[in-house]
């Protein structure tokens, strides 16, 4: 592993060009030498992944949109044990299958109330809600994760979801799932928003796991992995690396290809690469 995070920080210094064909995760690899894979990295790569920034000051980017976006009450499927609060909800539909998951094991443990009252939206949407909420619960259009559709809020047909087992349950078992309590209530000086204990944004695993241990926001990760350059947690016990990278132009890297990886974009001015060192498959 020390040698292929050798080749990132020589390829990154000699400023390698090249184009990534890749989006939440899934990447399109070059040539094979030897044992690794050359993977080539357009600037576009900084606005796509789990791990996007959106806030006040980080916008989303076309290209931070997943290409996946479904209307939840056609996909009988995907709704599945919850409800919705009406049957415009959308949602990107990896990370529904994944909120899907995280139902069915709740509801193994007999916590079965759960509903979505809202997931993506567009900039329409989200101008009317600004307009109705003001800037303390609201994002303006363009600056709200529900823009990016990895984000939902989280409901409990019980009542208010933090007076309910549901809410509950996701306080204590989200992280496992790779959802996160985006705007907690001791972090509004961080997000700018104020305590939304229904508000969950899918980031996936290992990350949701390490924000958890640390009491991270999206904000302290994000400058955490930042200022740490390369982090290597063992998470569940898979062991993982994770590296931030500067993204100034199109550029390669090479990653050993018996390793399933992931890369995201922080919106801001890099990627996190997230190398699983066991082998398997990415959670």
């Amino acid at each position: 592993m020390k040698k292929w995070l050798f080749l990132l920080a020589c390829l990154m210094l000699t400023g390698c060009e090249s184009v990534l064909t890749q989006h939440n995760g899934n990447t399109e690899a070059g040539k094979i030498l030897n044992d690794e894979a050359s993977i080539r990295i357009a600037k576009e790569q900084i606005y796509e992944g789990n791990l996007v920034l959106v806030n006040k000051e980080h916008p989303v980017h076309p290209e931070s949109v997943p290409s996946d976006i479904v209307r939840l009450f056609e996909d009988r499927e995907l709704t599945e044990g919850y409800a919705l609060l009406d049957n415009t909800i959308r949602l990107s539909g990896s990370v529904a299958r994944s909120f899907s998951e995280m139902i069915d094991a709740a509801a193994r443990k007999g916590i079965h109330r759960f509903r979505i009252s809202s997931g993506y939206r567009d900039v329409s949407e989200q101008e009317r809600l600004y307009r109705e909420k003001g800037a303390d619960y609201a994002l303006p259009a363009g600056h709200s994760e529900h823009n990016l559709g990895l984000s939902l809020d989280i409901g409990s047909t019980a009542g208010a979801i933090d007076r309910t087992p549901e809410g509950e349950w996701l306080l204590k078992n989200a992280w496992k799932h790779g959802f996160v309590l985006r705007y907690p209530p001791d972090k509004t000086a961080i997000t700018g928003i104020e305590y939304e204990p229904w508000h969950f944004r899918y980031v996936g695993l290992p990350h949701s796991v390490i924000m958890k241990d640390r009491n991270f926001t999206l904000e302290e990760y994000l400058d955490f992995l930042k200022e740490q350059k390369s982090f290597s947690p063992t998470v569940q016990g898979e062991k993982y690396e994770i590296t931030y990278m500067p993204v100034s132009s199109d550029m390669t890297i090479q990653l050993p290809v018996a390793n399933p990886y992931e890369i995201s974009g922080n919106n801001v001015d890099g990627v996190i690469v997230t190398v699983r060192q066991n082998g398997g498959e990415m959670p």
